[in-house]
């Protein structure tokens, strides 16, 4: 998908995959709850670093989605303008990962 689309500047990652009941989830992170871990084990896991391929994001939109850990390729993208991030309940980072984005001039 990188290859077909090198110049992508804006991606949404939105309810759907990993959605309760779905039985697909993105793989754990670093420092999952364990908790979480145990009981969606058993999904059909996909792995959310696919999108480090996308290095002219300027935009980056997560909402609704069960992220379990810190996930550091969320926070490497050097052009990467609006990160916005709202209802990942599970999702871990601190500011300091922040930069890692130089250019962010939007952060929610």
């Amino acid at each position: 998908m990188a290859t077909a689309l090198p110049n992508l500047q804006q991606l949404s990652i939105n309810w759907g995959l990993g959605s309760p009941g779905s039985g697909h989830k993105y793989s754990d992170g670093e420092d999952p709850d364990e908790e979480v871990a145990r009981y969606h084990a058993n999904e059909t896991s996909h792995d959310i670093n696919i999108i480090s391929n996308f290095k002219n994001l300027r935009t980056l939109n997560i909402s609704l989605v069960d992220l379990n850990g810190r996930y550091p390729v969320l926070f490497d993208f050097p052009l990467l303008h609006k990160l916005f991030i709202s209802d990942c309940r599970y999702l871990k980072f601190d500011l300091a990962m922040l930069s890692r984005l130089p250019l962010l001039k939007e952060l929610k």
